[in-house]
């Protein structure tokens, strides 16, 4: 069995082993990372050697952080990151490279249609009829995008929304309201087999599936890194917020959709979303506006050219041809936003 795992911030850990009579065997851990002494390698490979084959992360990090030299010294590498390498190859999980990865970047759309695509393009990946997809969206008005768990009334303010002409709707995926406007805002959607993030804890596929565009603000200058749970960060202040739904039908598949401030209106922002106390006391901060650090502002680039940096940056790392939302997809993603999330049954769910 194989497993590797892209530590966080660090380096990709590789691990190859057998499974016999419920214990792993012939466990060879691998990778690009540093590590001093020599002999710590031998003693993380001996200390996942005999392991009951359902221990969790935790308790094969706990073996090897036991095992491991006193003056062992990692750069690049955990013992977590070892660990949820075991688990990957323990799962059968996949590979961002095992696929024929599909963009789709189409014309502006209302926001219920997006997220009903969201939802069609994820369950068509799960029954093995699309490639893994990244869509790339463009919107037509101002939104407000509410989690699936959030309280409309405690999220949005009526007033500002009137007074500013926004759309309000709720996505499928939990999380926090996002705040959106036409050439402010770069969104974009990764519809992925379950295998891809096999063996990952809930928390650690937020840092997976992050971790390209983390590459990619890297190319454009931005020192950027992954805050758990679902935020993309930089020393100026967050640049991004991510969410994920899990599909369970057919094969299964995850969504995970990322919005970045390329710029924003922070006034109005402030104006249309209700942004309680205990929330911005968590960021350590007592202003919406200074959470918020856009991609402009770090970049100097346009936004067209930040979103054409993003896909070259995935293509050079996995491979990715050019595609669109088939008319059976289109169809079925414009019957489920006039039923679904066009409606104030739906927004309103949570009042």
């Amino acid at each position: 069995m194989h497993g590797e795992y892209k530590v966080p911030g660090g380096k990709l850990v590789v691990v190859d082993l057998d499974a016999r009579d419920g214990v792993l065997r012939d466990v060879r851990v691998a990778g690009d990372f540093f590590l001093e002494p020599d002999e710590a390698i031998l003693a993380i490979n001996a200390a996942l050697e005999g392991a009951p084959e359902d221990t969790d992360a935790a308790g094969l990090a706990a073996r090897i952080e036991a095992a491991l030299p006193e003056d062992t010294v990692m750069f690049g590498l955990t013992a977590e990151g070892v660990a949820v390498a075991v688990r990957r190859a323990l799962a059968h999980a996949t590979d961002w490279t095992d696929y024929d990865w599909q963009l789709i970047h189409e014309g502006a759309q209302t926001p219920a249609l997006h997220m009903a695509l969201d939802e069609v393009i994820t369950a068509e990946v799960a029954a093995g009829r699309r490639p893994p997809t990244l869509r790339v969206w463009e919107w037509d008005v101002p939104a407000v995008v509410i989690g699936s768990f959030q309280s409309l009334r405690n999220e949005v303010d009526p007033q500002g929304v009137e007074r500013h002409g926004i759309t309000v709707v709720r996505r499928i995926s939990g999380g926090g309201a996002m705040f959106m406007e036409p050439g402010n805002t770069i969104t974009y959607s990764l519809s992925v087999p379950k295998a891809l993030v096999q063996g990952l804890s809930f928390a650690d596929s937020y840092a997976y599936l992050d971790d390209w565009v983390l590459g990619a603000l890297g190319d454009m200058g931005i020192k950027a890194w992954y805050q758990p749970l679902n935020d993309i960060a930089t020393e100026a202040g967050k640049i991004a917020g991510a969410a994920q739904k899990r599909v369970a039908s057919d094969g299964g598949a995850v969504l995970h959709h990322v919005t970045m401030a390329y710029d924003i209106d922070a006034d109005k922002m402030t104006e249309v979303l209700r942004i309680g106390k205990e929330k911005l006391s968590d960021k350590g901060t007592k202003s919406a506006k200074k959470r918020v650090d856009p991609l402009r502002r770090q970049t100097g680039l346009a936004r067209e050219a930040v979103i054409d940096r993003m896909i070259d940056s995935f293509r050079t790392r996995y491979g990715l041809a050019a595609g669109k939302v088939t008319d059976e997809e289109m169809t079925r993603a414009q019957e489920l936003a006039a039923a679904k999330f066009d409606t104030q049954e739906w927004t309103a769910r949570v009042p």
